[in-house]
C-alpha cells in the first residue's frame, strides 16, 4: 500500500487521502472509474464525471476508491482541499495552521516508513496535482510534479517492495480529532460543518493485470514504452527533492532513534536521492 494523505496540524481532517493498495488510460472519469464505498450522499459527481467533492459533517466522512487494480503506473491527482479553519481555533491558515502532507509505503502487511513534509503553499485557495509513480524500481510521490520522497526497490538488502500484488485508489475524508489535532486537544467545531474537499483531473496510465500478461515485465507491448517504467529523478529532479526535504520535511523515520532503538531500518543507510 502507498499512502499519500494531507491533514491539517491543529485540526481534525484529513482530506487528501491519495493512496494505493494502489493505482489504463490517461484521463479517468468519476462515473466510469470510481466507486463510492461509504459516507452515503456526501460524495457528488459533476461536471460529467470530471470533478468529485467530498463533504464532512459531524455524522460521518465519506470515500471512494478505483473501480480497477492496478500494477505499477503513474496517478495524478489534482485537489482543492477543505479550506479556512475547521476547528475554530486558528485564524491566519497559511502561517499557523499548515497542511501537513504524511506518506507512506506499506509491504507484506507493514509500513513503519512515514515521512511527513509542510505544503509550501496554500492548498486551500486552487487545485494542486497530488502524483504517485509506482514502478518495480522505486515509488516517487510529487506534489505538482516537485518530488516530495523516492522511495527505491531495495529488496536486494531484504527489504519488502510492493511488487506483486494489484492495488486500487482510495481517496476519503473523515474526522481525526481524536488524535490528529495536537494529539486529540482540538475539536471539531461543527458549526462551521458540512467541509468540503474536491478532486479533479484523475489521470491514471497504469498497467491492468490480465490473463498472461506481466506487469512488471519486459516486452513488445505498447504499454511499456511509458515514461513511468523507468521513470526516475534527473539532476534537476534530485535538486528539487533536497530542497523539499531540507525546508520543508517535518518527520524522517530515518532519524527517529527514539522509535528504532535496536538501530535505524537497513534502507536508511543507502541515499534517498
Amino acid at each position: 500500500m502507498l499512502f499519500f494523505s494531507c491533514s491539517k496540524a491543529s485540526e481534525m481532517l484529513l482530506p487528501c487521502i491519495f493512496l494505493a493498495y494502489l493505482v489504463a488510460s490517461s484521463f479517468a472519469n468519476f462515473y466510469q472509474d470510481a466507486q463510492i464505498t461509504w459516507g452515503d450522499q456526501r460524495a457528488k459527481i459533476l461536471n460529467g464525471g470530471q470533478l468529485l467533492t467530498l463533504s464532512l459533517d459531524q455524522a460521518s466522512g465519506v470515500g471512494f476508491q478505483s473501480k480497477n487494480e492496478y500494477l505499477f503506473g503513474r496517478f495524478d491527482m489534482q485537489l482543492r482541499l477543505v479550506p479556512g479553519n475547521s476547528a475554530g481555533s486558528v485564524t491566519t491558515f497559511y502561517v499557523r495552521n499548515p497542511y501537513t502532507v504524511h506518506t507512506n509505503v506499506y509491504a507484506q502487511g507493514k509500513g513503519e516508513k512515514e515521512q511527513q513534509f509542510h505544503l509550501w503553499f496554500d492548498p486551500t485557495t486552487a487545485f494542486h496535482t497530488y502524483s504517485i509513480v509506482w514502478n518495480a524500481q522505486r515509488i516517487t510521490f510529487l506534489v505538482d510534479n516537485i518530488p516530495l520522497r523516492v522511495f527505491h526497490n531495495s529488496e536486494a538488502i531484504g527489504i519488502p517492495f510492493p511488487k506483486n500484488q494489484p492495488m486500487r485508489v482510495y481517496a476519503s475524508l473523515w474526522n481525526a480529532d481524536d488524535w490528529a489535532t495536537q494529539g486529540g486537544r482540538v475539536k471539531a467545531d461543527w458549526t462551521k460543518a458540512p467541509f468540503v474537499t474536491s478532486y479533479w483531473n484523475f489521470k491514471i496510465n497504469a498497467c491492468q493485470p490480465s490473463s498472461g500478461s506481466s506487469c512488471g515485465s519486459k516486452s513488445t507491448n505498447s504499454l511499456n514504452t511509458e515514461a513511468w517504467q523507468t521513470q526516475e529523478l534527473d539532476g534537476a529532479g534530485r535538486n528539487r527533492l533536497r530542497w523539499v526535504q531540507a525546508k520543508h520535511m517535518i518527520y524522517n523515520y530515518c532519524s527517529d532513534v527514539k522509535r528504532f532503538t535496536q538501530g535505524l531500518p537497513s534502507e536508511c543507510k543507502r541515499s534517498r536521492f
